[in-house]
Parts: structure tokens; sequence; C-alpha cells
């Protein structure tokens, strides 16, 4: 009796880490929170959902349905207000932690979102095609929003009061007229502490929280100039494109990326052959880029 007992043990001692393990895989998947791009809306992202619930399928996804479309031209940080409440909602219900998915200029939207609040739970922030350093290009998205205009004269619209009232011109960022960018743009100068404010400290630890930040671009984008500010690279006045670890807010830490860098929190993942309105609906994206964060 006595050695089939012992028999037995590890046997039973194996069911009990099986089911363990088995526990932990479950809890480790945190819901993921996704947040379109200009002029698109939740229905854009039901392929992307597929295949976050097909690899994980214990994961809750939340694709917040807010500015969606045209709705999407409304003032940044107007967006950043209505988008983080909702987020926060999510937050709360989950204390383990969530993943921000954001796509686009709802990378931007996002950044803005984790540097402006204090008690958020976001593990990783991944920013899918974003123009995290601006943009500065004659695209098909900028003939929607300025239709006359090329790109050497939109800085004259959008760096003024009036011109900070459409999403586009928050992100703006003409490298042949600096000083116009610094005092004209509200937002992403402010975002990424190329300007000076008083909430510079505050906004770095909020940023900081994360656990990780995965930046997805490529080169065959078409749509986010250069496509390098996916990976928060941008042009000089030259239009020779500087990667991020010589751009100056990267430098001086000023909103606390240098030092998640230094952390190794940082990761970046380039894939040719994607054009911008496929990156959510690729699934070699996915597989490659995205789908080994979401635990």
């Amino acid at each position: 009796m006595m050695a089939l007992w012992t028999s037995r043990v590890p046997l039973a001692v194996m069911l009990l880490l099986l089911l363990l393990q088995a526990a932990r895989c479950i809890d480790g998947h945190k819901p993921v929170i996704i947040v379109h791009g200009i002029f698109d809306g939740p229905k854009q992202f039901e392929i992307l959902s597929t295949f976050i619930k097909k690899a994980h399928p214990d994961t809750e996804v939340h694709t917040i349905s807010l500015y969606n479309d045209m709705e999407s031209l409304v003032p940044l940080w107007e967006q950043v207000e209505d988008f983080r409440k909702a987020i926060e909602e999510i937050m709360n219900k989950s204390p383990e932690g969530v993943h921000l998915l954001c796509f686009s200029q709802g990378g931007v939207i996002c950044r803005a979102v984790l540097s402006t609040s204090p008690n958020h739970n976001v593990h990783t922030f991944i920013a899918l095609s974003s123009p995290l350093a601006g943009q500065y290009g004659d695209t098909d998205y900028m003939m929607k929003a300025f239709p006359d205009s090329l790109k050497e004269y939109v800085y004259l619209l959008c760096y003024n009061k009036m011109g900070q009232d459409i999403s586009v011109c928050d992100y703006w960022n003409d490298p042949h007229h600096r000083a116009d960018y610094l005092s004209g743009n509200t937002f992403l100068p402010l975002l990424n502490g190329e300007k000076p404010h008083m909430f510079m400290k505050e906004w770095r630890d909020n940023f900081l929280r994360i656990k990780k930040l995965v930046m997805i671009g490529g080169p065959d984008d078409g749509v986010i100039t250069p496509w390098q500010s996916s990976h928060y690279g941008f042009y000089n006045a030259s239009e020779y494109v500087v990667e991020m670890k010589n751009q100056e807010f990267y430098k001086n830490d000023t909103f606390g990326l240098k030092t998640l860098d230094a952390r190794g929190d940082v990761s970046v993942c380039v894939q040719s052959g994607v054009e911008h309105t496929h990156w959510h609906s690729n699934i070699t994206v996915f597989n490659n880029c995205i789908e080994k964060w979401l635990i």
C-alpha cells in the first residue's frame, strides 16, 4: 500500500502543477483596449479583434466608439479627455492591468491619455503606425483635411488658434518652420516635452507607469511621413530623417522615452510591404509584432 501511495504522488503533483500553469495563462491575458485612427471607427478593427480572440480566446477586447469617421477631426485635447474617461472605465474593472493598442492618430491620443492619467494601469502600449514624432507629408489623408493645400503651406493653416481646432494640425510638424511649430502647436510639442511647461514632470512620471512600449511601422506605409515617425524618428530642416536616439526629446529624456529604453522596455517592429490602412488587418503584422505582447 505504501509503495502504491508513493507512486501516485508524482502524478498528483504533476497534475496540480499543470492546473496552476493553466490558471496563470488564463489570468495573464489582460484586456485589450483598441483606439482607432483618423477617419476610422470600430468597424475597421473587427479583423484585428478576431485575430486577438483566436490567439487568446479568453481575452476581452474593447474597441472604443468615439469620434468616429469625420468626427476624428475634432481637436485632440477634446478627444483625449473623452477617450481617457472611456479607457479609465475599463481600467477600473481590470485591476490586473490592460493593454492599449492604438492605431495612427489614435496612437497620439493614447500617448496623451497615458501622460495625463496619474493612476492608469496600462501594461503594454502598442502604437500601430502612429505619427508619434509628428506628420509632414502630402497624403490622401491630408487631402481630405486640406484639399487645396500643399505640405509647404499647411503650417500657415495649422499654427494658429483656428488651425489647432483640427486634429491633424495638432501633430503637424513642419521641419522648415520650427519656431512656428513650437509657438503655434498646442499639442504635440507639449506632449513630447519639446516646449517646457508646468506639467512636464507629472506627465513624465505618468507615462513611465507603462511596462512596455511597442512601436510598429514600415517603409511602405504611404501615410505616416516620414514613416520613421512611428518609431519617434523625424525630419531635420534638410528633410533628413533623424532617428529616435538622436532626437532632442530622447537625449534630454523630456517625457521618459530614454528612461523607458534604458529599462529595456522599448520594442520596435519594422514590417515592409504594408500600406497604412492594412496594418490592423494583416496577419503577418499581428503574428510578428503584436500577438506576443498580449499576455
